[in-house]
């Protein structure tokens, strides 16, 4: 504690030092802040106001216009909006003269009202001035893949979810679980944690509406200046962003077989404030699901059929404030609730050594909450890139698991009855500070520090009232460089140092301290050929640290057959990765290859094993080392300028070298796991877009079990109404089978376990999406705190205690 306790005294010399040395500022990029350039036009003779004049903003240094409007019944104009700058201001109108006066603009001085302007008569006009820009779809960077979203009009009407499966390198696995190259994958929304996140990334994914993302940034290389967490990187999500005065927003909503989704935002601006709120809900209908279990231990066998109506529930809110002091001092705060529900009855027919013994009818109730609060200030300077930021966050979450068991003879006399509930509280204070400092165009120095103190309570109630008390407290500091060889030959690297003091009581009551340090540091090379083909060459060192669902010591009997518990035991994951990747740009077509190599000690799986009592536990253990070596083979094609094919394929070996005393596991050897992911999109005239797509993932091999290969399919079709302001589509999911069968077999060395899970999955849907002005989200770069392992929830399903 002591070392933490030096960190964060080191944090906050940094931030005394700066404000010692004011000239430390903010932001990666020039200020920000805009202004407004006012107006009258007046007829030169007869003083009247002149309604309808056309008003134009052309940067002088360019020659583009950026901005422009028309006067109303008094003449009047104000552009909003407008970067600090030198530009001409243009009048025009049928019958008169056009006008053009020199307006300039600075960040100390952001708004300027040019007065009244007079206009003498002449037949000339002044043309219209339209300027138009189209993204690539795909964008390769030193350190990262970047898919806009916002460039690909199929997105209109889906979720992140159909985002997700479309980025380069990324899995998605039919409940919506994402991984990064066969690995776990942190989940960010522009920048930083959620707690929607948290607690399942599958479900909070299908809370975010497609077309407010802008673009999805996939980082297999994160510098120094993240967390180290996730050993397979990190995704970050970038919404849309605008800077329109007024009033905006936009509504999504959705209804299908499956499931119902609405969200809705919108913001309001004038001058340097601007609020935003936004809301979003999902239900999906209780649907009949079968699974079989069937569980050998030395001295018996247990063969579980049953059925479960779950249902799910999920809403969301939250609001954000911003306001630009001038153009080097912005703060702003944000908060956000989510609350999850998942849960329903069920019943199982059992069967014991071959014998019938009776039927289990159960009830299970699980619910999440959880709320982000965020202040940020950042301060930047007139050096362009300069930027200084403090930011802190408060996350406090809420979960709880219930569950009943009644288990009966066939005739209906009682055998057991068990019912249990659990509480799990989460609380977490996070203080970080950053400072970019760019020496030059070429050569950008980064520093910063950040701590983390976390606070878990599980209290539980089975036989007798029990509580688990979890410290876990993090310190870090990071330094970064980034600079170029050559002119064509890039460097960017780092080193980031994290302490961690884990404090914690058993459930018996004993104390237990666990502290270590870690340097984690990180190199990449880029070298472009020809402008349009890049080689890359990384390496970098993470950790993954076990997340509260990992941890959490409560005995979960929900399923008799097979219990469930944490283990608050478990040593966190260190891995190495190297890369090397190729991307080039053919004719408007992309290829994007990579091959890789990671090497991870401690890893982190579900194991199971005879807990003393007669049945099987499922718990989490450091299983042993891994060797992964794997490939990565994006590529996008166009037949014809509307017509797009894209393919994503993944390939990963899996060998497990299991720690000495370890578990004895199925799977000792090497394996290979694979993805692909095949997708056509064609857009027709008249606003109409056609998209199908097809996944396989090939069987997924752990240390202790196999889940056999499957493979799911759909389409949707598109219609762009009201004047593209909104759309409206059908999509379908295996329209041509009901249920998708999941086969896992699971053994150790003295329990074998098969799960069949029939999954109902088929579904039609009808989308409407609709925006109304321009969308605005004042959500800026926070905290990150991408620093635990997560488990990969199977569609939200969850345990008693996660974040």
């Amino acid at each position: 504690m002591k070392r933490l306790l030096l960190i964060c005294a080191g944090l906050m010399m940094m931030m005394s030092a700066k404000a010692q040395f004011p000239g430390m500022g903010g932001g990666s990029a020039a200020p920000k802040i805009t202004g407004r350039i006012s107006a009258t036009i007046l007829d030169s003779l007869t003083k009247q106001p002149i309604e309808y004049a056309t008003v134009s903003l052309v940067k002088i240094k360019d020659n583009k216009a950026v901005n422009g409007g028309v006067t109303d019944a008094k003449g009047k104009i104000t552009l909003q909006n407008v970067a600090p700058d030198e530009y001409k201001f243009i009048v025009g109108f049928i019958g008169y003269k056009a006008k053009n006066i020199v307006v300039k603009t600075t960040p100390e001085k952001p708004d300027h009202n040019a007065g009244t302007l007079y206009l003498g008569g002449s037949a000339n006009t002044l043309n219209e001035v339209t300027i138009e820009g189209k993204k690539n779809i795909i964008e390769n960077k030193i350190d990262r893949m970047v898919y806009n979203a916002e460039a690909d009009a199929t997105n209109a009407g889906g979720d992140a979810t159909d985002v997700m499966r479309k980025v380069p390198m990324l899995s998605v696995d039919i409940n919506g679980n994402v991984q990064l190259r066969g690995s776990a994958v942190r989940v960010l929304i522009n920048g930083k944690p959620s707690g929607t996140m948290a607690n399942s990334v599958a479900d909070a994914l299908k809370m975010i509406p497609a077309d407010q993302i802008k673009n999805v940034e996939v980082i297999t290389n994160p510098s120094a200046k993240y967390d180290a967490e996730g050993s397979g990187g990190i995704i970050n999500i970038i919404t849309k962003k605008s800077n329109a005065e007024g009033v905006s927003g936009s509504v999504n909503a959705s209804a299908g077989t499956r499931q119902n989704t609405g969200n809705f935002n919108v913001t309001a601006k004038t001058g340097r404030f601007s609020a935003n709120t936004a809301f979003g809900g999902m239900l999906a209908y209780p649907q009949e699901s079968r699974v079989v279990f069937y569980n050998k231990l030395p001295f018996s066998e247990v063969l579980q059929d049953g059925v479960s109506d779950w249902k799910r529930e999920m809403y969301n809110g939250s609001l954000g404030l911003d306001y630009d002091f001038n153009a080097y001092n912005n703060v702003s705060t944000n908060a956000k609730y989510n609350r999850f529900y998942n849960g329903g009855p069920g019943s199982s027919a059992i069967t014991t050594n071959s014998a019938s013994s009776g039927t289990i009818v159960s009830k299970t109730d699980m619910t999440n909450s959880n709320l982000d609060w965020n202040l940020d200030y950042r301060r930047t300077s007139k050096k362009q890139g300069e930027e200084f930021s403090v930011s802190g966050q408060l996350t406090q979450g809420r979960n709880t698991n219930d569950f009943i068991n009644d288990y009966r003879t066939q005739t209906g006399v009682p055998i057991s009855y068990t019912a249990s509930d659990n509480v799990g509280k989460n609380r977490e204070y996070t203080v970080q500070t950053d400072y970019v400092y760019p020496f030059s165009k070429s050569v950008i120095f980064e520093v910063g520090g950040k701590a983390i103190l976390r606070n878990i309570k599980s209290e539980f109630t089975q036989n007798s009232a029990q509580n688990f008390d979890y410290d876990q407290n993090v310190g870090a500091g990071y330094s970064t460089i980034a600079f170029d060889l050559t002119k064509k030959i890039k460097f960017k690297g780092g080193v980031r140092g994290e302490y961690t003091a884990i404090n914690f009581t058993d459930v018996n009551g004993n104390p237990v301290k666990n502290d270590y340090f870690n340097l984690f540091p990180n190199a990449i090379l880029s070298q472009t050929i020809n402008g349009k083909t890049t080689i890359k060459l990384a390496y970098n060192k993470r950790v993954q640290r076990p997340s509260l669902a990992y941890l959490n010591p409560f005995r979960n009997e929900s399923n008799l057959i097979n219990i469930f518990q944490g283990n608050p035991n478990l040593n966190p994951e260190l891995s190495h990765n190297v890369e090397l990747g190729y991307s080039t740009f053919i004719k408007g077509s992309m290829i994007n290859a990579s091959i890789f190599y990671r090497n991870t000690k401690n890893v982190i799986e579900s194991i199971i094993k005879e807990d003393g009592s007669g049945k099987t536990l499922t718990t989490f253990g450091n299983v042993g080392t891994t060797q992964s070596y794997g490939a990565n083979l994006f590529a996008s094609y166009n037949p014809t300028p509307k017509w797009t094919l894209m393919s994503n394929i993944g390939v990963n070996t899996y060998e497990v070298n299991k720690i000495e005393g370890s578990l004895a596991g199925m799977n000792e050897g090497t394996y290979l796991n694979y993805n692909i992911f095949l997708r056509s999109a064609t857009a027709f005239k008249g606003g109409w877009n056609l998209e199908l797509y097809g996944v396989v993932n090939s069987p997924r091999y752990t240390y202790q079990s196999k889940t056999d290969p499957m493979f799911f399919y759909g389409g949707a079709v598109k219609k762009d109404i009201l004047n593209k302001q909104g759309s409206i589509g059908l999509n379908v999911l295996n329209p041509f089978h009901r249920d998708l069968h999941i086969k896992t077999i699971t053994q150790s060395s003295d329990t074998y376990q098969t799960q069949n899970i029939y999954y109902p999955l088929r579904s039609f849907g009808l989308n409407f999406s609709y925006k109304f002005g321009k969308l605005k989200f004042t959500e800026k770069k926070k905290i990150k705190n991408d620093d635990i392992k997560q488990e990969q929830q199977q569609g939200g399903q969850m345990g008693g205690l996660g974040k």
